[in-house]
């Protein structure tokens, strides 16, 4: 492998164009690609998953990664240097290299506490940025048999128990009392100092959950949540997640209202609130 494993500080391209900006072109190959990576990452990832012997260590930032995180993602890289040889790749666990003009971004084992305590709240998130903005994006959780997709233009999907593909919609709640929100962690809230924001959102909607990571916003594009809100996230946490929540009809920006994915925040709503819940959680003490 030619990037170096552990990368500290590595991040994907500025986004160069509106996320509301029309894709040119037909994405379906494309996202029959991410859904391809996934398979292969899901088979290698679902081999070691709850294994005894399982190898973890520790990165720089003190923060696990197991032999799987490793394998999933060089597999990913391998499929993509063979059929998308002149696309960039950015991830986890190798860090970036090639053309940032449409790049792959992946999170191996999004969750790897989970995966190497054996809880199956885990995920494998792919995307591709194209001119920086997020464009295709897969999320799968194999260890529940589950997973959701989706490609500008092409509408956001999940799997269904019979095998058929249902298209996903947010919810259309017009009320922040009648919401239900994923918070994450109070410790993110705390460490970014937003503790008072927390409370302020805790205390106007019906219900507030810390449901994990990838879940919750799968949650939001199935229309079973209205908000979803983070900190300390890099770009391969939640660019597969972009346009999942978007084709579903919802609204992804940063904290502060901006689309990024690399400014380490996320608020993510049905749409129909998200400037109500900006407002919410910005307003003076």
């Amino acid at each position: 492998m030619a990037a170096a494993p552990y990368p500290e500080g590595v991040s994907s391209p500025a986004f160069r164009s509106s996320w509301n900006t029309p894709f040119e072109g037909d994405l379906s190959g494309e996202l029959e690609l991410a859904l391809r990576l996934a398979d292969s990452a899901d088979e290698i990832a679902m081999a070691r998953f709850d294994a005894p012997d399982l190898d973890v260590r520790a990165k720089a930032d003190a923060s696990p990664v197991t032999e799987a995180d490793l394998a999933t993602e060089r597999a990913i890289r391998d499929m993509l240097a063979e059929e998308r040889p002149s696309d960039g790749v950015f991830g986890e666990e190798f860090g970036s290299s090639g053309d940032t003009g449409r790049q792959w971004i992946i999170d191996p084992i999004d969750g790897t506490a989970n995966y190497l305590k054996g809880i199956p709240m885990w995920t494998t998130l792919i995307a591709l940025a194209i001119e920086g903005v997020p464009r295709v994006g897969v999320a799968s959780q194999p260890a529940l048999g589950r997973r959701w997709w989706a490609a500008s233009g092409l509408g956001s999907w999940t799997n269904t128990p019979s095998g058929a593909p249902r298209r996903l919609a947010v919810s259309r709640i017009p009320d922040i009392a009648a919401s239900s929100v994923s918070f994450q962690s109070i410790a993110q809230w705390d460490e970014a100092g937003h503790t008072d924001a927390l409370l302020r959102l805790s205390r106007a909607v019906w219900r507030d959950r810390g449901y994990g990571d990838t879940w919750p916003y799968m949650l939001l594009a199935e229309g079973r949540l209205e908000c979803v809100a983070e900190f300390g996230v890099q770009e391969y946490d939640i660019a597969a997640l972009v346009p999942i929540i978007r084709e579903a009809g919802g609204t992804f920006t940063d904290f502060d209202g901006h689309e990024s994915v690399s400014s380490r925040s996320s608020l993510a709503t049905n749409g129909v609130l998200h400037e109500s819940f900006l407002s919410l959680l910005h307003s003076p003490s």
